[in-house]
């Protein structure tokens, strides 16, 4: 089983909000992303999709977006993303998920010998945020604990999802960066930046942990396919 991740897919959700408007290179974004998809991604495969999945307001106009998804090939895991709001309750998305695919929320799962966690996080505190940014980040640490937690019973190499970058551009340690590294995590996976910012996201190891920006822009709209999780040193 190899292990592929994309963010930010930013689909329809019903509305005519074409991602184009964020300019050229976002034109049929999507087909580009599910040709490299359909060419390199087995049924057997597992593709983890961190966040801001559809721009749908509530869970009903998300529906096609996600069959759209789920048409693609491998088993998918998805995490909630700051544009997501028809994600309002993990139960309501899990009943209208289609076959093979996932989504996480204060818990973890194994596929295979991989198990993938996280959370959502936030804007990370000395960032120029508010204090409701500040309560919100603390809020995450606490679900990204909940998560971790419930990895380490199933065991397995680990894998975390976020959508907000988990540490520094320059891969300045955080406390949610803490956590992921002390959990033991072979990879950790994040999207949300664009463009210029994207750019400049960190991309390494930090301890024994590989960090990969997986916005599908800083991409070229192809998959990120992540190295052999029993050995990501030097990756």
């Amino acid at each position: 089983m190899r292990v592929f991740a994309i963010g930010d897919l930013h689909l329809e959700g019903g509305d005519d909000k074409p991602m184009s408007v964020f300019g050229d290179q976002w034109k049929g974004h999507f087909e580009k992303i599910s040709a490299d998809w359909r060419g390199r991604v087995s049924e057997d495969d597992l593709v983890l999709i961190p966040g801001d999945i559809s721009w749908a307001m509530q869970l009903d106009s998300a529906v096609p977006d996600l069959r759209r998804i789920g048409e693609l090939p491998g088993r998918k895991v998805l995490m909630r993303g700051n544009h997501d709001y028809w994600w309002s309750g993990i139960g309501r998305l899990r009943a209208v998920l289609p076959e093979g695919m996932y989504a996480i929320q204060n818990d973890a799962l194994r596929v295979e010998h991989v198990t993938v966690a996280g959370t959502r996080g936030w804007t990370l505190p000395g960032t120029g945020g508010s204090a409701e940014d500040e309560r919100i980040y603390q809020r995450e640490l606490m679900r990204m604990a909940l998560s971790l937690d419930s990895a380490k019973k199933l065991g397995g190499p680990l894998v975390v999802m976020t959508h907000f970058p988990p540490l520094g551009e320059s891969g300045e340690m955080t406390e949610a960066a803490r956590l992921i590294t002390e959990a033991g995590a072979k990879a950790c996976v994040y999207g949300h930046l664009h463009g210029s910012s994207g750019r400049s996201a960190f991309n390494g190891m930090l301890g024994d942990t590989l960090f990969a920006c997986v916005s599908c822009d800083q991409l070229d709209f192809k998959l990120y396919e992540l190295p052999d999780l029993n050995d990501v040193s030097g990756a």
